[in-house]
């Protein structure tokens, strides 16, 4: 269903090996060999595709789909309509994701540095990498093998990325060490100043930010987002973390593993996140904070004390939410009296 403008679809593949993929189980009378073409949504799918349930709410619209499969918790399995393949899984959402990408595979990079590249005699450039148009490689750095980098991205001077990274276009990198298989968007700004000054009667005065930035392997980062270097321990991006597009982290901060950072979110300088953190969208860390294991930060959120482990906080200044929701009660029952008077 994607446009074959912009993607090239893999497969066709069977239900058995689909099934494979996503860890799942063919459902009873289910055959094996029976071929699927492509992934589509409940409501757009036809006769040669899969689809996926993993929310109630779109049950009616599974009730209704043309899909040829589905992959499905087995407790809503007796909900499909007649004729549908099903393929079985604890977590459907999770072994879709498997087979999209089967279906849709990260294209190959195709090995080539464009003349029109700009690249330090001292740069080492990676077995089988691309380094696109304008893009500029500074003194002294050093792509991994099978590396993408974009039409005028920046590896700045020193910088060093492992294996099979892909850099977008107009992304900068500086100051950093970025380990393998690292997703970088176009527009990042990686490595750049800290937001560190000393303040007296006569003004503002910088301090040197001497740290780095230190990505770890399987992270990705979007579009637009910021990450700022150490001003003198470094800034840590933990494995397998995801960043949204438009994010802010400031100097100092610490992620651990697979941290989960959405669209527009700020994290203030030298708070530590620890693994499995998730920050939603538009929310706010002050500085020198730790979120513990597996916290949870709403949207739109301000978090001005610690976070315990396993804890979940909303509102500004961030509280639980049973709180936050008695105090909105409470509010709204005291201007509702007041409008009554």
């Amino acid at each position: 269903m994607a446009d074959p403008r912009f993607f090239s679809v893999a497969g066709p593949f069977s239900l058995a090996a689909l099934a494979e993929v996503a860890d799942a189980e063919l459902g009873d009378g289910v055959d094996g060999a029976k071929q699927i073409v492509d992934i589509a949504p409940l409501d757009e799918a036809g006769g040669d595709h899969i689809s996926f349930l993993d929310n109630k709410r779109y049950t009616e619209a599974f009730e209704q789909s043309r899909a040829a499969a589905c992959i499905v918790h087995p407790d809503l399995a007796d909900r499909a309509p007649d004729g549908m393949a099903l393929v079985l899984s604890e977590q459907p959402y999770l072994g879709f994701a498997r087979i999209a990408r089967a279906f849709y595979p990260l294209p190959a990079v195709e090995a080539g540095v464009s003349p029109n590249a700009h690249i330090a005699e001292d740069a080492v450039v990676g077995e089988g990498s691309r380094v696109e148009a304008g893009a500029v490689l500074g003194p002294g750095c050093e792509t991994g093998k099978r590396c993408h980098i974009g039409a005028n991205a920046v590896i700045g001077a020193g910088v060093v990325l492992g294996d099979d990274c892909r850099i977008g276009a107009v992304a900068s990198l500086s100051h950093c060490l970025v380990g393998n298989r690292v997703m970088i968007y176009p527009g990042a700004r990686i490595g750049e100043d800290g937001f560190g000054f000393a303040s007296g009667a006569q003004g503002h005065l910088r301090i040197p930010q001497i740290g780095r930035v230190v990505i770890h392997d399987d992270v990705e980062i979007g579009a637009n987002t910021t990450i700022d270097r150490g001003s003198g321990s470094d800034t840590v991006i933990g494995a397998g973390c995801m960043i949204d597009n438009s994010v802010q982290i400031g100097h100092n901060v610490q992620m651990g593993r697979g941290c989960v950072i959405v669209a527009q979110a700020g994290i203030s300088g030298s708070t530590k996140l620890d693994d499995f953190v998730v920050v939603a969208g538009q929310a706010g860390l002050a500085g020198h904070l730790r979120m513990g294991k597996g916290a949870r930060i709403g949207a739109q959120s301000g978090v001005m004390r610690d976070v315990e482990a396993g804890a979940e906080v909303v509102g500004a200044p961030a509280i639980p939410p049973r709180q936050f929701f008695r105090q909105l009660t409470a509010l709204r029952r005291l201007t509702e009296k007041g409008a009554k008077k």
